[in-house]
């Protein structure tokens, strides 16, 4: 039985139920923040402190609470994320007049160190959208899906969410729902158009039609909407069908859509729009590909640099596996 399934409070039930009927939060997320809220109840029944919560948790509570995390292993990200969800829980409850103060909000979020994204070289690319056999139902229907996903940046819950009504394939325009279900929409490039054209001819001649979830796009074999767990595992399918690394997960096509758009020429605002970012930090990150790329453009094109300059600080490497030349199937 999993640590949320065990609790049973008003105030946290309130709150998921504020987050994903008020705030639109996915149920991933939603579903993250009660685990994590579930967890610091949990900690304060073995402490012998449960009465005090939700009222009387001080921020010395929180930062015990962090303590425990730490000493069993858990990540910055781990921890930060469960700061987060009771800043969010405390701002709640003040709204809600249920509490006075937010005691995470003096609490120190964990510094976290910026990951450059993994992605995939276009050559890789190319081989991945090659291997999903189009003459099939599903074979078209995955490699519409990886076409899509590469295409227009979407995220794995983006694209499962597709209805029929978000397509406009005569304009190739994509209306997406993002995180927060925050409406954007995006264009489409010819190569998807024609995979997802493909697919919906095999969807509308497929002898089980009748009982297909009449509004989901793509579906599973009982023809019920896809889930983003099988969506991962029918790209690990693939990709190791490419010779590509065992970890290339459908958030490596999003960032190989970004990187790849950014080094050519691509202006991040742009970039930022189409990959949802409400903020453009967020998308900066993926300068750090390109600032990398262009280095190695430059020493390799240029006629009097042979070597980099010395004592030049080097420019930090990308992932592994965007220099990972994929094997021959």
């Amino acid at each position: 039985m999993s640590t949320l399934s065990r609790i049973n409070h008003a105030d946290i039930t309130a709150f998921l139920e504020y987050l994903t009927n008020v705030r639109s939060m996915s149920t991933h997320t939603v579903r993250n923040y009660g685990v994590d809220l579930a967890q610091f109840l949990n900690h304060l029944i073995e402490a012998g402190q449960s009465d005090l919560f939700p009222e009387q948790v001080t921020h010395m509570m929180i930062r015990a609470f962090m303590a425990d995390l730490d000493q069993k292993g858990s990540s910055r990200q781990t921890v930060a994320r469960k700061i987060a969800a009771l800043r969010s829980f405390y701002k709640y409850l003040q709204r809600q007049g249920r509490a006075t103060g937010n005691p995470a909000r003096v609490v120190h979020t964990p510094k976290l160190e910026k990951k450059i994204p993994a992605f995939l070289t276009i050559p890789m690319m190319e081989k991945l959208l090659s291997e999903p056999d189009g003459g099939t139902f599903t074979g078209s229907r995955d490699k519409a899906i990886l076409e899509l996903i590469y295409s227009a940046g979407l995220r794995s819950f983006e694209l499962v969410a597709l209805d029929h009504d978000d397509l406009d394939l005569d304009r190739r325009l994509l209306r997406l729902k993002g995180k927060g279900m925050k409406e954007r929409i995006n264009p489409v490039g010819r190569f998807a158009v024609q995979a997802l054209d493909e697919y919906l001819e095999h969807k509308a001649a497929h002898p089980d039609r009748a009982r297909f979830d009449p509004k989901a796009v793509f579906l599973n074999f009982r023809g019920q909407r896809l889930t983003t767990r099988s969506v991962r595992r029918m790209l690990s399918h693939y990709a190791a069908m490419a010779g590509l690394p065992e970890d290339v997960s459908p958030h490596t096509l999003r960032h190989s859509f970004a990187t790849h758009l950014l080094q050519r020429g691509a202006d991040l605002r742009v970039v930022q729009e189409l990959l949802g970012h409400e903020n453009i930090s967020t998308t900066q990150i993926y300068t750090h590909i390109t600032a990398n790329e262009m280095q190695r453009i430059y020493l390799e094109s240029h006629p009097r640099a042979d070597e980099p300059l010395e004592g030049a600080a080097p420019i930090p490497a990308a992932p592994a596996i965007s220099t990972i030349t994929a094997k021959t199937a």
